[in-house]
């Protein structure tokens, strides 16, 4: 039998031991297992409070069921869920009792969205917005997620998929008409203005979302600057513990610390790097080579320099000439004063940020400086659609595609008809309703067991 006709089992709450524990059945012994441990059916889709027995008649728990006849379930097929208290003996036997029915098998991680994505319960969007939603640290994360989940993306794109096709059928019409005069010329118009629309409206999303697609990943933030000039000092006050070792002897951070933090909703992860100078010590070395690295990569660098301390221009933009050279694109250098309050520094211009890394002073307002950057990084609007790198790709292309059918409409209703084919490829491969195999392991495996 193969796997995806088999009935799969897994636990699909928290982890043991826990007060209620729910365990979930779905595919075609569903059914049979709720029987043979429940004793019958209940009424579908109505809590139940059933007595559970293993095959050798012995009680395994005073339970609560539930029954969901498929297509109408979660994952398009028959569904058991067991409510059952959530101690480590009790699950054992549940499980054990289960795995004894034919073609049963405990799940994969992912598999039952899996399942409901190839039964049509929900677009390939939809289950990225529900593996968003399970790994989401941050508010904003968490309401991203769940727009993606409730459709955002996906039904404008199967709306976009379908007007495609219409004007993708005049334009196809005009070929075939193409001996009856004038008949092409008055098809083409309407699918023209279709098609200018259509890519109107993608190009307008693709523009309006910023890096929204970073906020799964969230903004990477770097203190860099030479040694004993308070980065360490600085990293613990923003995490408000002590995560790095603060010392009064140059090159003691030799490593990358990483902390994550959740400003205003937006996660960030602030890097403390080593102390860039040019030393002979072979370790300190290397912690300088991995932090330039880190710095590169960053979206924001936070440049510390002590309050009385001239500035080195070419030692802080250094760090934008010696790093991984990674996708993303060099952010801003900001340059922070430390040290504010030992006296006798210049006052810092408007604009500026002068702090006391020691005391706290001056950090609230670049806290508050940071997360404006982060709402214009991630683009402010609530309403931001796409999510993922894939998906951006695919409206990419739809979007080009669309647009060299408009160049190609008057050269010939062949050629604009293909680009029209490939843009809704394009759709179809972002809804997964199209030659998708290639990154549905890749997306499921992601998942937890259970989900």
């Amino acid at each position: 039998m193969h796997p995806r006709d088999q009935t799969i089992f897994a636990l699909s709450s928290g982890r043991a031991p826990s007060a209620i524990a729910v365990v979930r059945v779905s595919g075609p012994q569903a059914g049979l297992a709720l029987t043979t441990l429940a004793g019958k059916l209940p009424a579908p889709r109505q809590a139940t409070r059933r007595l559970l027995r293993d095959a050798a008649s012995q009680p395994i728990d005073d339970a609560v069921v539930l029954w969901f006849p498929g297509p109408a379930s979660a994952t398009g097929e028959d569904v058991a869920e067991f409510h059952v208290h959530g101690g480590r003996a009790v699950l054992s036997a549940l499980f054990a009792a289960i795995s004894l029915i034919p073609n049963t098998r405990a799940a994969e991680p992912g598999e039952f969205t899996r399942r409901a994505f190839e039964n049509g319960k929900l677009d390939l969007t939809e289950a990225e917005g529900l593996d968003d939603l399970i790994h989401a640290d941050t508010d904003r994360q968490r309401r991203q997620a769940l727009r993606q989940l409730q459709g955002l993306l996906g039904d404008r794109a199967r709306d976009w998929r379908e007007r495609i096709i219409e004007a993708s059928a005049l334009i196809e019409a005009g070929i075939d008409f193409s001996d009856e005069g004038d008949v092409p010329a008055e098809l083409r118009a309407p699918a023209v203005k279709a098609i200018k629309a259509l890519h109107d409206e993608i190009a307008d999303v693709l523009a309006a979302q910023g890096h929204s697609e970073r906020l799964r990943d969230g903004l990477v933030v770097a203190i860099a600057g030479a040694p004993n000039v308070g980065k360490s000092t600085l990293i613990n006050q923003l995490a408000r513990r002590e995560v790095a070792i603060v010392s009064p002897y140059a090159g003691t951070t030799r490593d990358v610390i990483e902390v994550q933090l959740d400003l205003d909703g937006y996660p960030v992860t602030v890097i403390d790097t080593a102390g860039i100078r040019e030393t002979d010590d072979p370790v300190e070395q290397e912690g300088v080579r991995r932090a330039r690295a880190r710095a590169e990569d960053a979206d924001l660098v936070l440049w510390l320099v002590e309050a009385k301390q001239a500035i080195a221009p070419d030692a802080m933009h250094s760090i934008r000439s010696s790093g991984s050279g990674g996708d993303r694109s060099a952010g801003p250098i900001w340059v922070v004063r430390n040290k504010m309050d030992l006296g006798g520094a210049a006052p810092v211009p408007a604009g500026k940020f002068g702090i006391s890394a020691s005391r706290g002073d001056g950090i609230p307002e670049l806290i508050e400086a940071v997360v404006t950057f982060a709402a214009g990084f991630f683009g402010t609007g609530e309403g931001a659609m796409v999510t993922r790198a894939r998906q951006r790709d695919l409206l990419v292309r739809a979007s080009d595609s669309l647009r060299r059918s408009l160049e190609l409409v008057e050269e010939g209703e062949e050629l604009a008809a293909e680009e029209l084919r490939a843009a809704a490829y394009a759709l179809g491969r972002l809804l997964g309703r199209v030659d998708v195999e290639d990154v549905l392991g890749a997306i499921f495996q992601k998942f937890c067991i259970g989900k």
